[in-house]
């Protein structure tokens, strides 16, 4: 039986949208979340950037996931329930997981119903393992996801983690903690630093397949905020922010203009910035840190033979 639970209260996805599109562009340095690139035509996009000889962080994450599997799922726990945060609609890597592991539950979090679709495919394959969606922002509360005393095993794949500020990243890994009880556990990706020649290539190909992905956070304003971007009068722009130790996606006007969203009206110069994504990059002893300060220790890294990308196993030992 696959139960669909409602994670984020009453709002719906466009009303959250809305907020963080009106709230990101009234600040003085402008932002859209990068969560919300992730429509359906983003998402399709993405999986095209995935293919691309420049972006290595999909091919070279399944190639570590793939190569250490027997030991990752070890870790985690034979039978161990697992939580899927951002699982969206690409099954590869978690039906890896599912076939290593074996886990009496499955939970996927998205923040697209559309998204989680996918997993009905997964209750058809897997009869015996109960799968539990629920529809909801994984950076907020999720009250589908009560504290426990058994204990739950997180999966976090992708580099998602490097799109987070260190607040972000504090308040994730304190309900992280919850959800996964007692001596909890977790598998989170991270996108090792590399040289910014590599790294500027990975987010600015020269299809400009990323530039369509980056855009069409303007073209979904349109379509289901009814905002009137003239999406032509903006250009795609990665830049490394050294600060941040981060590559940063932009959107920049072309033009001096003004767009309208439900009341309000957001004026923009020439030259003008719109930051929708940080991804930062990490050392090892970035990730140890982080995870200290959260009440979990780092007890186990898995990475490719250049360190490019690493799978980190940790566990919540408590504050």
């Amino acid at each position: 039986m696959m139960l669909m639970a409602h994670g984020s209260g009453t709002l719906n996805t466009v009303a959250m949208f809305r907020i963080d599109v009106l709230t990101g562009l009234s600040q003085q340095q402008k932002t859209l979340p990068c969560r919300w690139l992730y429509d359906a035509a983003g998402s399709a996009l993405f999986e095209r950037i995935s293919g691309l000889d420049e972006y290595y962080l999909t091919r070279i994450e399944l190639q570590v996931l793939e190569s250490h599997l027997t030991d990752i799922a070890d870790f985690m726990g034979h039978g161990v329930p697992v939580i899927e945060y951002g699982a969206g609609s690409d099954l590869t890597k978690i039906e890896l997981v599912l076939n290593a592991v074996h886990p009496v539950e499955y939970l996927p979090v998205d923040i697209s119903e559309a998204a989680l679709a996918a997993a009905e495919r997964l209750r058809r394959r897997y009869p015996a393992m109960r799968l539990t969606a629920i529809v909801g922002d994984f950076m907020t509360e999720l009250p589908s996801l009560a504290p426990v005393t058994n204990r739950r095993t997180a999966f976090f794949p992708g580099s998602t983690i490097g799109n987070l500020s260190d607040p972000e990243i504090d308040s994730f890994f304190d309900r992280m903690s919850r959800h996964t009880g007692k001596a909890g556990r977790a598998i989170i990706g991270f996108d090792m630093c590399q040289r910014v020649e590599v790294l500027i290539p990975a987010y600015n190909d020269r299809e400009g397949v990323t530039a369509a992905f980056n855009l069409n956070i303007l073209h979904r304003a349109n379509r289901e905020l009814g905002a009137d971007f003239r999406v032509t009068d903006f250009h795609h722009e990665a830049i490394w922010n050294e600060r941040l130790r981060a590559m940063e996606m932009r959107l920049v006007s072309d033009t001096h203009q003004q767009v309208h969203i439900a009341d309000r009206v957001f004026t923009f110069k020439p030259g003008e910035v719109i930051i929708t994504e940080w991804s930062r990059k990490f050392l090892l002893t970035d990730i140890a840190a982080l995870a200290a300060r959260n009440g979990w220790r780092l007890r186990r890294t898995w990475c490719d033979a250049d360190s490019r990308f690493a799978l980190a196993g940790l566990e919540f030992v408590g504050v």
